[in-house]
């Protein structure tokens, strides 16, 4: 029995190993020296504290497909588990991920929709419970991908985020199609102090449809993205600094979601979005990413 645990547990791991932080503000080192996460510290002085104190970009996806919880389970059988079942699975499966992983993590990315999924009166619970596992010290990313405006995108801000109320997630990915105004509310105000990736150019070859389209002599949409998303930074770096006194070192940031299964759209969205911006590359493993070639085109110059 303790080999079939060992078995299972590898087989988790490799499904979920396959994201990959690109940027760095200095060359890593093993005689790095290493500041630790300060309370106060946005999601990405965060995120880079953590990556400088392990020397590792793994970005460990948590997403408890409902077949992976009870494997073997005929459809029938998964039917009929109770929500309460599939909760308490998805909890010792995402637990066990995060027990074996978190020496390698510089940041856990949850799936809300897997938990969602689970039903409706214990699957976000479940999720926050999944949170509140993950250690202080590693960055939790909540994989949403939110894009709305006004009073919607603000609701959904304060679900994502809310200590109390809400998931107390440190940053989101969002979709950026619908401008800046679905951006703000998370990155801005209250929230100052979190960051987000937006989707640049993802990994399924369906992105092609809309974010490889040609908008202006030979520039793709996932360019323009990629720039807007500095332009967007240093637009809540600005509200953030008229807006609060709270001596916070690292402003709010945002970063691209760029699949590492295509290299020329990592390059070229590197190039687009400047040396500083930080790049979430999914796909690496079951994809077909290849992680050397996803490596040379993301970093920037510093490694």
């Amino acid at each position: 029995k303790v080999g079939m645990v060992a078995i299972r547990t590898k087989q988790i791991l490799f499904k979920t190993l396959h994201f990959l932080f690109f940027y760095a503000t200095m060359v890593i080192s093993q005689n790095s020296i290493v500041e630790q996460p300060k309370a106060n510290q946005s999601f990405f002085a965060k995120l880079e504290s953590r990556i400088l104190e392990i020397d590792s970009h793994l970005c460990v996806g948590l997403d408890p497909h409902i077949k992976e919880l009870f494997p073997g389970a005929s459809k029938d059988e998964l039917d009929s588990k109770t929500e309460e079942e599939r909760c308490d699975a998805a909890f010792t499966f995402c637990k066990t991920i995060i027990d074996a992983t978190a020496p390698h993590a510089a940041s856990y990315k949850p799936n809300a929709a897997f938990f969602e999924a689970l039903g409706p009166n214990l699957g976000m619970t479940t999720l926050r419970r999944v949170i509140n596992a993950i250690p202080s010290s590693i960055p939790t990313l909540l994989d949403v991908k939110r894009g709305d405006i006004g009073s919607t995108a603000q609701a959904y801000a304060e679900a994502c985020y809310d200590q109390s109320n809400g998931l107390n997630a440190d940053g989101v990915t969002l979709s950026p199609l619908m401008g800046w105004d679905s951006i703000e509310p998370f990155i801005t105000g209250s929230y100052f102090d979190k960051g987000a990736f937006i989707l640049c150019k993802t990994s399924n070859p369906g992105s092609n449809d809309l974010l490889a389209l040609d908008i202006d002599q030979g520039t793709k949409l996932f360019e323009k993205i990629a720039n807007l998303a500095q332009v967007w930074s240093d637009r809540a770096i600005q509200l953030s600094s008229e807006s609060n006194n709270s001596g916070l070192s690292e402003p709010p940031r945002l970063g691209l979601v760029v699949g590492a299964t295509d290299p020329e759209a990592l390059s070229r969205a590197r190039k687009a979005g400047g040396e500083d911006v930080w790049i979430l590359a999914p796909g690496v493993g079951a994809q077909g990413g290849d992680l050397e070639q996803s490596c040379r085109a993301g970093m920037n110059s510093k490694g």
